[in-house]
C-alpha cells in the first residue's frame, strides 16, 4: 500500500472527453521516476484513499462531506459537477465541460473494456443527435465528438446546393435556346409572333411549376422526422439524402418530358417542314449535349473542391482542438510540479499529509474555478464574434446575388442568333462560374478568419490560465508555506525557482507531443486523401463502364430496326446520349454524397482508433529505457489496436458495400427510367417515318387513274357481262396464284432458317466443350482449383453460352429479316404488275381510248438501304386530238421497313383497290 496523493492531482485531471478513452488505454504507462516516488511514500490513510477512489471523489481526512450509506458520495468542493446526459441527447457545454475533470473511477470504468466500442453503442450511434449546422464557424463551438459529423453533414449541404445551382443554369439554357430556334423561325415567318410569345409562356410556366412540385417534396422530406429543428440523426440524414435523390429523379424525368412536349407542341403548330422541325430538333438536342458536358466538367472541378475544403477544414478544427487541450495539459503540468515538490516536504517531515492535501486541494479549487471562468467566458465571446461575422457574411452573399441576378438577366435579354449558341452557353457559363468562385472564396476566407479570430481567443485564454496559475503558485510558495511549515522565506524562493525550473522542460516535453500527435493527424489525412482518389479514380471507371455498355445497347436497338434514315437515327442516338449524361451526372453527386455519409457512419471508431495509435506512439516514444513488463504491456496494446484495425477494415468494407447496392439499385431505376423514353423516342421516330412512307404511297398509287378507268369502262358499250366476269375471275386466281407462291417460299425461308440456326448452335456448342475440355487439360479445372475459381469459370461458361445463343438468335432474325422483305418486294412488284395487267385488258376489251405503257419494274433494295429506283405513275389522258395517247406507270417504292411483320398484310392491302373496281365492273357486267 501507497499514499495516494498524487492521485489527487489525477483526480482534477482536465483532459477533453473525446481524450478519455485514449488516456484510460495509457494509464498503465507511469514513468519509472513516480513509481519510485510512490513506493517511497509511507501508507498513510491508504484505506480512506481507497474508499475515495472508489466512491468517484477524493477528500481530504477532514473534508466535509462523507459517504453516504448506500456507499454513494456527495461532490467535493473543489469537483465540477457534471449533468447526465441521454445516449440520444447533445448538450451544448462550455469550454469548463470540456475541460472537466475525470475521476479515477472514470478512467477505470473506461479501460474495464477490450473493445474501443459496444455493440449496444454501434446500434444507437445512427440514432445519436448532433447540432444542426448551417455553416463551417458554428461548428467551432461544438462538441469535439460531434466535429466530424457537423462537417460532413456542411459537406452535403454544399452538394445539395452545387446541384441546385447547375439544375437552374440547365432550365435557362434550355429555355434561352429553345427560344433562339424560335426567334430564327419568326424571322422567316414560319411561325406568328403570338405563337412565339405562347410557347416560350408556356415552357416557363411549366418549368416553374416544376420546380414548386420539387420544394415542396424537398420541403416535406425536410420536415419528416425532425422532432427537433436544432438537431439531427445520422438515421434522418442518410434517408433524407436517398428521398433527395428520388425527388431529383423524378424531376428530371418530369424535365426532359416537358422538353419534348414543347418541341412536339412547335411541330404540330408551325408550318415549317418535316425536315426542317427534325433538324431543329436535332440541333436542340446537339447544343444540350453541350451543356450536360459543360455542367459535368464544372461538377467534377467543383465537387473536388468540396472534397478538398473538407480536409481544410478538418485542419483548422484540429488546430483549435489542440490549443483546447493545450490549456489543460500544461496547467497540468505546473500542478504536478508542485505536487512533487510537496511530496519532497512530506517525505522531509517539513510538511504533513493532512497539511499537503488541503494545501493541494485549496490549489486546485482555485485554479479549476479560474479556468472554467476563463473557458466559459472564452465561449461566450467565441459564439458572440462567430454570429457578427456570419450576419456580416449574409449581407455579402445577398449583395453578390443581386449582383449576380442582375448579369446575367442582362446577358439574357440581349438576342442571339443560331450561330451564336454557342458563345451564349460559354458566356453565361462562365459568368455562372465567376459568381460561384466569387462565393466560394468569400466562405473560405471567412472561416479562416473566423478560425483564426477563435484561436486568438484560446491564446489569451491560456495566457490568463497560465498567468493565474503563477500568481496561485507563487501565493502558495511565498505566502502560505512560511506560514504553516518552518521553512525561511528564502527556502520557499527557492522552491518557486525550482518549480520554474522544472516547469520549462515539461512545457517542451508538452510541445514535442503536440507536434508529434499533429504530424499523425496530418498522416491520417493524406491517407484519406488518397483513399477519396482512389475512389474517385474507381467512380469515373464504372462510369465510363456504364456508359459503353449503354451506348452498346442502344446502337443494338437502332441496328435492328433498319428502315429508319441516318438522320432519324443520328436523333435517336444523341437522345439518348444526352439523358445518358444527365443519368450519369446525376449519380456522380450521389456517389459523392454516399462517401461522406460513409465517412460519418464509420467516424466514431475512426477517431477512438485514431486516438489510441496517437497515445501508444506518443508513450512509445517518451519510454526510451523499457522493462520486460513495460515492453508486455506495450506488445499487447500493438495486438489489442491490430485487432481493432481489422474489425475496423471489415467494417468499412461492409458499410461501402452497402452504400454501393443502394447506388446500383438506384441507377438501375433511373436506367429503368431512360429505356423508357427512349422507347417513346424510338415509337415517336418510326410512326413519323410511318406516315411518311404512307403519304408517299397515297400520293403514287394513282388513285385518279383508277377511278377515271372504271368510269370510262361503265359507260363503255363494248363490255359484255361475260367478258367482263371472265377478265375478274382471271385476275382473282393470278392474286391466289401470287399469295400462295408468296407463302409457299415464305414457309420454306422460315424452315430453311431454323434448320441453320441448329446447326449453327450444333457446331458453336461442340467448339465450347472442345474448349473447355482444352482448358481442362491445362490444368484450370484440376482438383486442386478454389471453389471461388470453379464458380467464376462455370459463370463464364454460362455466360458465353447465353451470349452466343443470343448472338446466333440476332443473325437468325436478320437474315428472316432480310428474305421476308425481299419476299414482300417481290410479292408487292407481282401484285402491282398483275393490277396494271388488268387494267390494260379493261381498257382493251372495253375500247376504252388509253394505252397503257409498261415499263419494267425493279426490286427495292434490302433494309438499310437507300432505294433509288424511280416510280412510274399514270397519267391523265392527253386531248383527243394526239393519237399517241397514253399512260405512263410509276413503279412503286420497295418496302424498306426493316420492322419484322407479316407480308400477307401488304398483299391484302394490294388487292383491296382492284377488288373494288372489279365489283364495279361486275355490276356493270349484271347490267
Amino acid at each position: 500500500q501507497k499514499d495516494d496523493s498524487q492521485r489527487l492531482l489525477e483526480s482534477f485531471s482536465t483532459d477533453e472527453k473525446e481524450h478519455t478513452l485514449a488516456k484510460s488505454k495509457a494509464e498503465p504507462y507511469t514513468s519509472k521516476e513516480e513509481m519510485v516516488l510512490e513506493e517511497s511514500e509511507p501508507p498513510l490513510n491508504s484505506n480512506i484513499a481507497a474508499f475515495a477512489l472508489k466512491a468517484k471523489v477524493i477528500y481530504p481526512i477532514n473534508q466535509k462531506f462523507r459517504p453516504l450509506a448506500d456507499g454513494s458520495s456527495n461532490p467535493s468542493l473543489h469537483e465540477n459537477p457534471k449533468q447526465a446526459v441521454l445516449p440520444n441527447q447533445v448538450v451544448e457545454t462550455s469550454m469548463s465541460g470540456s475541460l472537466g475533470s475525470l475521476s479515477q473511477g472514470d478512467k477505470e470504468d473506461c479501460s474495464s473494456s477490450t473493445s474501443i466500442h459496444s455493440t449496444t453503442s454501434d446500434d444507437r450511434f445512427q440514432a445519436r443527435a448532433f447540432l444542426k449546422v448551417a455553416s463551417f464557424p458554428e461548428v467551432l463551438t461544438c462538441e469535439s465528438f460531434d466535429v466530424k459529423l457537423c462537417l460532413c453533414s456542411l459537406t452535403l449541404k454544399d452538394l445539395m446546393l452545387l446541384d441546385t445551382e447547375l439544375r437552374k443554369e440547365k432550365h435557362v439554357m434550355f429555355i434561352q435556346i429553345f427560344k433562339i430556334y424560335l426567334t430564327d423561325f419568326h424571322r422567316k415567318k414560319k411561325i406568328t409572333d403570338g405563337l412565339l410569345k405562347k410557347i416560350l409562356l408556356n415552357q416557363e410556366n411549366d418549368f416553374e411549376e416544376l420546380q414548386k412540385q420539387l420544394d415542396s417534396r424537398l420541403q416535406n422530406t425536410e420536415m419528416s422526422g425532425a422532432h427537433n429543428s436544432e438537431f439531427q440523426t445520422l438515421e434522418d440524414l442518410e434517408r433524407r439524402e436517398r428521398e433527395y435523390s428520388e425527388h431529383i429523379i423524378d424531376n428530371m424525368e418530369a424535365f426532359w418530358k416537358q422538353t419534348d412536349k414543347a418541341q412536339q407542341d412547335f411541330l404540330d403548330q408551325s408550318k415549317c417542314s418535316s425536315a426542317k422541325a427534325t433538324k431543329m430538333m436535332m440541333d436542340l438536342t446537339e447544343k444540350m449535349i453541350a451543356v450536360e458536358s459543360l455542367l459535368s466538367e464544372s461538377q467534377d472541378l467543383q465537387a473536388m473542391d468540396i472534397q478538398e475544403r473538407l480536409f481544410n477544414w478538418e485542419l483548422m478544427v484540429k488546430m483549435i482542438d489542440s490549443l483546447k487541450s493545450s490549456i489543460p495539459e500544461e496547467c497540468k503540468g505546473g500542478l504536478n510540479i508542485v505536487s512533487n515538490i510537496l511530496d519532497h516536504l512530506t517525505v522531509k517531515n517539513n510538511l504533513s499529509v493532512r497539511q499537503k492535501e488541503e494545501l493541494l486541494t485549496d490549489l486546485h479549487k482555485a485554479f479549476w474555478e479560474q479556468l472554467a471562468h476563463y473557458s466559459n467566458e472564452c465561449m461566450q465571446q467565441s459564439k458572440d464574434l462567430i454570429l457578427k461575422r456570419l450576419e456580416c457574411r449574409a449581407k455579402k452573399k445577398e449583395e453578390f446575388k443581386r449582383r449576380r441576378e442582375a448579369e446575367q438577366e442582362s446577358l439574357l435579354n440581349k438576342t442571339f442568333l443560331t450561330e451564336d449558341i454557342h458563345n451564349f452557353l460559354k458566356t453565361y457559363h462562365e459568368l455562372t462560374e465567376k459568381h460561384w468562385q466569387a462565393q466560394w472564396d468569400l466562405e473560405e476566407e471567412d472561416d479562416c478568419e473566423s478560425t483564426e479570430a477563435v484561436a486568438d481567443l484560446y491564446k489569451e485564454m491560456y495566457s490568463k490560465a497560465s498567468h493565474a496559475l503563477a500568481e496561485l503558485v507563487t501565493e502558495l510558495f511565498l505566502q502560505t508555506l512560511p506560514v504553516v511549515t518552518s521553512l525561511s522565506v528564502r527556502e520557499c524562493e527557492l522552491l518557486k525557482e525550482e518549480w520554474q525550473e522544472n516547469l520549462v522542460p515539461q512545457l517542451e516535453k508538452l510541445e514535442n507531443h503536440h507536434q508529434r500527435r499533429w504530424k499523425l493527424f496530418q498522416e491520417q489525412l493524406l491517407q484519406e486523401k488518397e483513399l477519396w482518389i482512389t475512389e474517385y479514380a474507381l467512380s469515373a471507371v464504372m462510369q465510363k463502364h456504364l456508359s459503353e455498355k449503354q451506348e452498346k445497347i442502344i446502337q443494338g436497338v437502332v441496328s435492328r430496326l433498319g428502315c429508319l434514315s441516318d438522320e432519324s437515327v443520328s436523333y435517336i442516338l444523341q437522345k439518348h446520349r444526352l439523358l445518358l449524361c444527365s443519368v450519369l451526372r446525376r449519380f456522380t453527386f450521389r456517389r459523392v454524397g454516399m462517401a461522406a455519409l460513409a465517412r460519418m457512419r464509420l467516424s466514431r471508431k475512426k477517431s477512438s482508433l485514431q486516438e489510441l495509435r496517437e497515445q501508444h506512439t506518443l508513450q512509445k516514444g517518451s519510454s526510451l529505457c523499457q522493462d520486460e513488463d513495460q515492453w508486455q504491456l506495450q506488445k499487447a496494446v500493438e495486438s489489442h489496436i491490430h485487432e481493432e484495425e481489422e474489425k475496423l477494415e471489415e467494417e468499412t468494407q461492409e458499410t461501402n458495400l452497402e452504400f454501393h447496392q443502394q447506388l446500383v439499385t438506384e441507377i438501375q431505376e433511373a436506367l429503368q427510367f431512360l429505356q423508357q423514353h427512349m422507347e417513346q423516342v424510338i415509337g415517336q421516330t418510326l410512326l413519323q417515318y410511318a406516315r411518311g412512307e404512307a403519304e408517299k404511297k397515297s400520293s403514287d398509287d394513282g388513285q385518279d387513274f383508277k377511278e377515271r378507268l372504271v368510269e370510262s369502262a361503265v359507260e363503255s358499250v363494248y363490255g359484255t357481262s361475260n367478258n367482263i366476269n371472265r377478265l375478274v375471275q382471271n385476275y382473282y386466281q393470278q392474286l391466289g396464284k401470287i399469295t400462295e407462291g408468296y407463302e409457299g417460299k415464305k414457309l420454306q425461308h422460315l424452315q430453311s432458317l431454323q434448320a441453320e440456326r441448329n446447326e449453327r448452335i450444333r457446331l458453336k456448342n461442340k467448339e465450347n466443350e472442345l474448349a473447355l475440355k482444352e482448358k481442362h487439360t491445362k490444368g484450370l479445372l484440376n482438383a486442386s482449383s478454389t471453389v471461388h475459381r470453379r464458380v467464376v469459370l462455370q459463370q463464364n461458361k454460362i455466360l458465353a453460352q447465353f451470349e452466343l445463343q443470343q448472338q446466333i438468335r440476332l443473325e437468325s432474325l436478320k437474315q428472316k429479316l432480310l428474305g421476308l422483305h425481299r419476299l414482300g418486294t417481290d410479292l408487292e412488284n407481282q401484285l402491282r404488275e398483275a393490277e396494271q395487267d388488268f387494267m390494260c385488258e379493261l381498257a382493251v376489251l372495253t375500247r376504252v381510248p388509253l394505252t397503257v405503257k409498261k415499263k419494267p419494274f425493279k426490286r427495292s433494295k434490302p433494309a438499310g438501304e437507300k432505294a433509288n429506283s424511280k416510280r412510274q405513275t399514270f397519267q391523265s389522258p392527253e386531248p383527243a386530238e394526239k393519237d399517241d395517247s397514253h399512260e405512263t406507270i410509276r413503279e412503286p417504292h420497295g418496302i424498306t421497313s426493316g420492322l419484322c411483320r407479316e407480308m400477307s398484310q401488304s398483299s391484302h392491302e394490294g388487292e383491296t383497290e382492284p377488288k373494288k373496281n372489279s365489283k364495279m365492273l361486275e355490276k356493270k357486267g349484271s347490267r
